[in-house]
């Protein structure tokens, strides 16, 4: 009876063992393919295509998610958690006014090394355009992340929802030019204008009787 209690706490402890090491495996098998589809700056990777970056079999790919649909999903909740640590409130500086926020967020985003990082979130975008469920939840967090950082230093959700559609668009006019310059410009009108309207409307309401 001793004997065969000891051997199923062995089996118990060696089916743990494995699980755990079957957990890491994949999770690091998962970082490898976010890092191949950044490198690529898009999803539309096939699993051969796949395996052959990462340097795993497609046997091994099918083996822990199952199908490319759900490896392109495990991606973008990876990518998501990434994006949400680099841009959390408290990674960034105390006390910034509205235009060294939106500098700091401008200049995170076109740092060179982050340009395939950028490449593959507007793959996802144009998913999520197209109706595609992953990728429609990922483009909603990051809107809501987004807003929820700004709001927390422009105090007016209009502007920050137009504040954010102007962002978008002077990220695609960095990734067709590459040249930041321009939506620097414009996003530091827009906030500028905005400031000085802000501005104005409390000393208006500050000299009401």
């Amino acid at each position: 009876m001793y004997r065969l209690v000891h051997i199923l706490f062995r089996c118990t402890m060696w089916y743990r063992h494995m699980q755990k090491k079957s957990e890491g495996t994949e999770s690091d098998l998962l970082q490898r393919c976010v890092r191949a589809y950044i490198s690529e700056g898009t999803l539309d990777l096939s699993l051969d295509e796949m395996s052959s970056r990462v340097g795993v079999s497609k046997r091994m790919l099918v083996h822990y998610f199952g199908s490319r649909d759900s490896l392109e999903r495990a991606a973008i909740r990876a990518l998501e958690g990434s994006l949400r640590h680099q841009f959390a409130p408290s990674s960034l500086p105390a006390g910034l006014t509205p235009l060294q926020l939106v500098d700091v967020l401008w200049e995170r985003s076109t740092a060179e090394e982050t340009r395939s990082v950028l490449l593959l979130v507007m793959d996802v975008t144009r998913r999520a355009w197209n109706g595609t469920g992953a990728a429609r939840e990922f483009y909603a967090e990051q809107q809501r992340l987004w807003t929820e950082l700004l709001c927390k230093t422009i105090p007016d959700r209009n502007a920050v929802e137009d504040l954010l559609q102007l962002f978008q668009g002077a990220i695609l006019g960095y990734l067709v030019t590459n040249d930041s310059r321009v939506g620097a410009k414009t996003l530091r009108g827009f906030v500028k204008n905005w400031n000085d309207h802000h501005s104005s409307r409390k000393e208006k309401t500050r000299r009401l009787p």
